[in-house]
């Protein structure tokens, strides 16, 4: 017996109890397509009418270039064939103006404004198509959150055009090099930065850095200070914490230390602020990080979390080790006041337990009555003495939680 044909309208009604996701609101909806790569989101245009041009209004745009060379490393290896160097950049060049291609198209049919737009790219020498691409962003839309990482081409230099995004609150930046001109007028709502890996001048960076007033979180890794870096030091401490008053998140590594001279004849602006800080790559060789962290230690009353990567090709010997000693203690001694009232957690990566890192140790826990947790990973493989003394250190009531990580 055959089944009773549905007539249109109660297909119609059925479809519309079964399909759920397209009754969420707009919002919802742009949500999940945020969660999908680019494509997959543009893909949905296909399902029906009602969803041809929902994928256009999403607030976030992510474009890699990895997907897209995966994609082809896919094709090659199904056809197995041996190519030429010729034929591979030809491919190369062929990979990239489709991506280009697909960031233009998909900006031409945005029917609302990008709030986030995240590119990572291989540049060439002349970077005009990203270069456009940040024109168009600049001039037709709002952007909050800016992500660009050029995938280890230092030779990218960014446009003028990115400083003029006055809506930004996050800018991430990787790999290029960046020079804020005089023009600058500053990023009022600028809230996040990140520079990893970056070329700057000194003086660019504090230009850059005095016009953004709202910055609360800064990380500066990698970074490549270009001339004057061991010239006129102590102005370069002094005018960076003043463009960090309002600061609560900073991440820097070894090499910014060196700003630092042992012996300054006043401290900088207190970082009231302040409440969590990671030194990565902090060097116990001849350079100035015991200095830098001292300062920074006295300038912040209000660290809550301290993060310490310690750098472990810092050439430090058993040679060296007296007159490292001797210099590291008096730099202690002279911050000897310091009190960290409102320290709750303290980390510590590549722990070697040689004498400086132990007296660093000791320095911290005697000034941090409220202690709670000590997280360490360590080069020590298994040495009972020395585990031993390190529990004996850390024994309760000074830190009530300690975790050993081993590597």
């Amino acid at each position: 017996m055959k089944a009773k044909r549905l007539s249109k309208v109660q297909r119609s009604s059925r479809a519309q109890r079964v399909d759920r996701i397209t009754t969420l609101p707009q919002t919802i909806i742009e949500i999940i397509l945020c969660l999908l790569p680019i494509e997959e989101a543009a893909r949905t245009s296909i399902l029906s009418r009602e969803w041809r041009f929902k994928w256009t209004t999403i607030p976030k745009l992510v474009f890699l270039e990895d997907t897209v060379k995966m994609s082809t490393e896919k094709w090659h290896l199904s056809n197995r064939k041996k190519i030429s160097e010729l034929e591979r950049e030809r491919r190369e060049k062929e990979m990239r103006c489709k991506l280009f291609y697909a960031i233009h198209q998909v900006l031409l049919q945005r029917q609302a404004t990008i709030q986030e737009f995240t590119i990572s790219i291989y540049p060439d020498e002349t970077c005009f198509e990203i270069d456009q691409i940040l024109l168009h962003l600049s001039r037709n839309h709002t952007l909050k959150r800016l992500t660009l990482d050029f995938l280890g081409c230092n030779s990218y230099r960014l446009p003028l055009c990115v400083f003029s995004l006055h809506h930004l609150t996050d800018l991430h930046l990787e790999h290029c090099y960046v020079d804020p001109k005089p023009i600058f007028n500053g990023l009022g709502s600028l809230v996040r930065l990140t520079l990893n890996e970056t070329w700057i001048s000194k003086k660019p960076l504090l230009h850059l850095l005095s016009g953004c007033p709202s910055l609360k979180s800064l990380c500066l890794t990698q970074v490549k200070l270009e001339n004057q870096i061991h010239e006129n030091r102590n102005p370069s401490i002094m005018k960076l914490f003043k463009c960090l008053t309002h600061i609560e998140h900073l991440t820097t590594w070894g090499y910014i230390t060196r700003i630092v001279q042992d012996w300054m004849p006043e401290l900088p602006p207190s970082l009231i602020h302040l409440k969590y800080f990671c030194i990565e790559e902090l060097c116990f060789g001849p350079s100035n990080g015991f200095a830098f962290l001292g300062v920074l230690l006295k300038c912040s009353p209000n660290l809550e979390k301290i993060t310490l990567e310690i750098e472990t090709d810092d050439g430090y010997n058993e040679i060296e080790s007296d007159n490292r000693e001797e210099k590291f203690s008096l730099i202690l001694e002279k911050y000897s006041d310091v009190w960290l009232e409102h320290l709750s957690e303290l980390e510590i990566l590549y722990y070697r337990n040689v004498k400086l890192e132990l007296d660093l140790l000791k320095f911290i826990l005697a000034r941090s009555p409220n202690l709670k947790k000590v997280k360490f990973r360590t080069w020590m493989f298994g040495s009972r003495e020395d585990l031993k003394m390190l529990r004996t250190l850390l024994r309760p009531p000074r830190a009530r939680l300690i975790e050993f990580i081993f590597v």
